[in-house]
């Protein structure tokens, strides 16, 4: 059969839920199978970066690998952001780019380019992705397209890229031959780590878990809430932890980290074992003082790459396993002893929960003038229980957001963590709404950050998603403004001077969507509710707040978790 055709089949035999693409000329042969197939559903975008945010969110809705096409040349590179953001997140992905015809490729020859848009998007991928192949032999096809699924979803999950050549595409292929898709050794779990973790919770009066990505990516959610619930022990997570327990769950400590939840910053500074569970322990979960951070607590690392353990800090108890067994077992073997745990660990959820109370998010911005954006979190979270999903762009919403919004134990909360691209946003909503198939999606994106993907404004429109969109708009880029006021002397170049933002109320009209803006903290459950008054349809509210509303608590960079600004000042200069 037709290459082409073929890819359209094994697309609908994984139950890909769509393709985001962008028209080009070297993909027209698999687009014009899937259009002939009618098996899987085309999703154009309006740029190839916002095709591969689209893919990443369906990839991580559904555990399905999200496909994203494009072109030669421009196409391929502009989905390289999107590639990067799959690889530093975890999320399995498949990018189909297409070739020129192979008689055009320059080959050895000591030239830039021979045909026209012709372009090495392998060797620009590979640094950031699981696998990435140029397909020049059409029998290869079929193994290299079953081994791209098994690939991004096994072991750590991620991206693929298949550069198919467009005279490949319009090849024939035996679907038959199929090599054996390959075969990931999982490490064996070794009983005396587990016994190890047993000892000193046994011996812990103030333990903490720190959950990651890593329990969402290793399909382990369950595993996980069953361990929470079986050990009775506190849960601290990081910003791609968010939706792992329910906001409301009683062992829920919040969010850790550089503008994590101060009372759960002051927890984990307190604690006295740390059991890590899929996360990296990077600068914005542990502030630079690494040392700090491990100090003489026990720590217990749990992650499936060995190179992410002991990394940058030192001295924990590395625990080599995929994520889901690794829980089961520590589950069992924990199950004999739980009431000890409970027992053991009431007195410690009394600290947190008097930590909690004494400093509420709510409480780090009281005297912003106009409307809190943490209390907006938690107001728009409240009348909107329906939406299956929270989509998250990047900047100081993306921390206000991940602090304060109240999730329920079915929501999903996506966000770009790793890459922490600009942009996400608006695309990965769409992404996530047409995975989950007539489910309400709420985006909440930044004036700055929307306007890296304004266009998909269109998707939107076209296809009637029911995408919930939120701007918070403080007419500024205000996370790096915040950077600026702390290290820069309050000069706010190409952050307040030299930027604007137009009036997203007008613009989302005039692609047809129904929008309002608000700007009274009284106005704000009314317009939230109108926001969600139809769970069928697009519609956009804009949130007006104070250019200089900061996103605190914020680790004062070079000191330990318990220091956090405006309380207290950095003493050296960090990333935003």
């Amino acid at each position: 059969m037709k290459a082409s055709d073929y890819i359209a089949d094994v697309l609908k035999e994984k139950n890909v839920p769509a393709v985001f693409e962008l028209v080009g000329g070297m993909i027209t042969h698999m687009l014009d199978s899937l259009c002939v197939k009618q098996g899987v559903q085309v999703v154009s975008m309006h740029h190839e970066q916002g095709a591969a945010f689209a893919a990443e969110a369906a990839g991580r809705i559904t555990g399905v690998p999200g496909i994203a096409m494009a072109t030669s040349g421009p196409g391929a590179t502009n989905l390289l952001t999107g590639i990067g953001s799959c690889y530093f997140d975890s999320s399995p992905s498949i990018f189909l780019t297409g070739q020129v015809n192979r008689h055009e490729q320059k080959g050895d020859r000591a030239i830039r380019q021979l045909g026209f848009q012709e372009t090495d998007i392998v060797a620009m991928a590979s640094p950031i992705t699981k696998k990435a192949t140029l397909v020049n032999d059409a029998q290869l096809l079929p193994s290299l397209l079953e081994d791209a699924f098994h690939i991004a979803t096994h072991g750590r999950p991620g991206p693929v890229l298949l550069d198919i050549p467009m005279d490949v595409q319009r090849e024939e292929v035996d679907p038959a031959w199929l090599r054996s898709a390959p075969v990931f050794a999982e490490a064996a779990l070794d009983e005396r780590d587990l016994v190890a973790v047993r000892e000193a919770l046994l011996r812990a009066r103030k333990p903490l878990i720190l959950a990651g990505g890593g329990v969402r990516s290793g399909n382990a959610v369950q595993a996980f809430r069953d361990l929470v619930i079986t050990t009775n022990i506190p849960v601290v997570h990081s910003l791609m932890g968010v939706d792992l327990l329910p906001y409301h769950h009683p062992l829920n400590a919040g969010m850790i980290g550089s503008y994590g939840n101060r009372w759960a910053n002051l927890a984990l500074a307190e604690c006295d074992c740390l059991v890590v569970v899929g996360s990296r322990l990077d600068v914005r979960q542990t502030g630079a003082d690494t040392a700090g951070f491990k100090e003489n607590r026990k720590i217990f690392h749990i992650d499936c790459e060995p190179g992410e353990m002991n990394n940058r800090v030192t001295g924990c108890h590395a625990i080599l396993s995929e994520v889901r067994p690794a829980l089961q077992a520590l589950k069992e073997l924990l199950y004999p002893v739980r009431n000890r745990f409970i027992e053991n660990f009431a007195g410690w959820q009394a600290t947190i929960a008097s930590l909690r109370s004494k400093w509420s998010d709510l409480d780090e911005l009281k005297d912003v003038k106009g409307i809190n954006p943490n209390l907006f979190m938690h107001e728009l979270s409240q009348v909107n229980g329906n939406a299956a999903a929270y989509v998250v762009d990047v900047g100081q919403h993306q921390m206000w957001a991940a602090q304060s919004l109240e999730l329920n134990d079915r929501q999903r909360f996506l966000t770009s963590g790793g890459m922490g691209s600009m942009g996400f946003g608006l695309p990965a909503g769409i992404g996530a709404a047409v995975a989950l198939r007539g489910q309400p999606v709420v985006v909440i994106a930044g004036d700055g950050s929307f306007q890296c993907n304004i266009q998909e404004l269109q998707t939107v429109a076209r296809l009637g998603l029911p995408v919930k969109i939120v701007i918070i708009n403080n007419q500024c880029l205000g996370m790096v403004r915040q950077f600026q006021e702390s290290y820069f002397g309050g000069r706010y170049q190409s952050t307040m001077w030299g930027y604007s933002a137009p009036n997203f109320e007008q613009v989302a009209r005039a692609y047809g969507i129904p929008a309002r803006t608000v700007s009274e903290p009284s106005e704000v459950r009314a317009t939230s509710s109108w926001l969600h008054a139809d769970p069928t349809s697009p519609s956009l509210l804009q949130v007006m707040i104070s250019p200089m509303a900061n996103a605190y608590p914020k680790l004062a960079f070079g000191k330990g978790m318990s220091s956090m600004e405006p309380q207290e000042k950095p003493v050296e200069m960090e990333g935003t």
